[in-house]
């Protein structure tokens, strides 16, 4: 009787301290896996091969105990590395938004960087032309105008002309748990939105790849050889927080759930919080009732001229607010509401971050948020039937 009470005693004291570490800070669950962290699925691929990379400042691999960017493993594990191509934001991820970046040279490892930012946004047969395979390894934020899926296109498109194929290391979605927005009208097309998808379309970079190949979005309806590697013990529920920032201006977790919704203020005369410390947190204007809160963009990382620099912004913060799951325009109608100008409210590019230009007709017509979200519902429907036939997690 005593030796089984002392093994009741083992088992029940392991279970309470089992159910004490999952209740507070140690997840029980299996650890979520981006597709660069899958070596063994890829580098094989990779092997006595002359190697293309597009990649930025997340392209991080965990390896003992720290991080590694993604091209410093490739050159540490004797992969023939040729080429770094690099997006908005730039290789290490310090330019402001819109800002060209030049080519240069890496000054860690000395690898040419080629720029698809500016003039160049799509590489050409003759920066191709070492390359007999490309890996693909971008942190995405699910919204239809982070300009990385456009990269993607134009990587895939110069992939299939010259017969490279492209490696596509999946990464999760942060905002992957709903879909939303109106469905882009291609008349409207542009490098912040290329595609007919919604704002916000739960889908990770892996499986957009997919859509782009199976919908034959390429010019000439051109096939990609494509790989996706996926990400291990995930699905489109699954929480995520990011460890790097994806682009200067999206600081946090909070910054990166509101910028779908936030975003659409950018084509307008209202601030997003760029040059502060809570881009895409707060909104404001010069002209908006004092209502308490207000603040002054200057110039910092990630936007070296801001909107209405130097001059105090009256507004809101929404750095406490909960994480959305829909595109919120409650901030849109709030702050179209409160401009004093309502006919310069809107600037140049609002219909090719909204996708439609049906939206600003609606706001400047003062439609009811339901009336407008209503309008959205047809696209999405039609969308969504598309969107399971690239899904790789639940």
């Amino acid at each position: 009787m005593k030796i089984r009470f002392k093994i009741r005693l083992i088992k029940n004291t392991f279970l309470f301290w089992l159910a004490l570490a999952c209740s507070t800070t140690v997840s029980c669950e299996a650890q979520v896996l981006p597709g660069a962290e899958d070596t063994a699925a890829y580098f094989p691929m990779l092997q006595n091969k002359k190697v293309g990379i597009v990649a930025h400042q997340s392209s991080l691999i965990a390896q003992q105990e720290q991080t590694i960017h993604l091209a410093d493993v490739l050159i540490k594990n004797n992969i023939d590395l040729q080429k770094v191509f690099a997006p908005e934001h730039g290789f290490r991820g310090t330019a402001d938004a819109g800002e060209k970046i030049e080519n240069q040279v890496d000054t860690k490892t000395q690898l040419p960087i080629i720029s698809l930012y500016g003039k160049n946004r799509k590489p050409t047969s003759k920066q191709l032309q070492e390359i007999e395979i490309m890996i693909f390894d971008l942190q995405d934020v699910g919204v239809r105008f982070f300009t990385y899926l456009s990269t993607l296109h134009y990587v895939m498109e110069a992939c299939a002309e010259n017969n490279i194929p492209l490696i596509v290391l999946d990464r999760p979605n942060p905002n992957t748990n709903y879909i939303d927005g109106p469905v882009l009208d291609l008349k409207n097309k542009s490098f912040v939105g290329m595609h007919p998808v919604p704002i916000v379309y739960g889908m990770t970079i892996g499986e957009y790849a997919k859509m782009i190949n199976g919908e034959n979005w390429l010019k000439n309806q051109l096939k990609c050889d494509l790989t996706v590697i996926p990400v291990q013990n995930f699905t489109h529920n699954t929480p995520y927080t990011l460890s790097v920032r994806p682009s200067p201006n999206l600081p946090n977790e909070k910054s990166i759930a509101l910028y779908p919704s936030l975003c659409l203020l950018e084509p307008t005369e209202v601030s997003v919080g760029r040059g502060t410390s809570t881009q895409f947190q707060i909104y404001g204007h010069p002209d908006f009732p004092d209502t308490g809160f207000s603040f002054t963009p200057q110039s910092n990382f990630g936007s070296k001229n801001p909107k209405h620099k130097g001059q105090v912004c009256y507004g809101k913060d929404l750095t406490q607010v909960d994480k959305p799951d829909k595109v919120e325009l409650k901030w849109l109608i709030n702050a179209y509401s409160h401009f004093p100008e309502k006919e310069s409210f809107f600037l140049k590019g609002f219909e090719r971050i909204a996708g439609v230009s049906s939206l600003q007709t609606q706001l400047e017509n003062g439609e009811s948020e339901a009336s407008i979200r209503s309008s959205w519902t047809a696209g999405l429907a039609s969308f969504k039937k598309i969107r399971l036939k690239y899904l790789l997690y639940p």
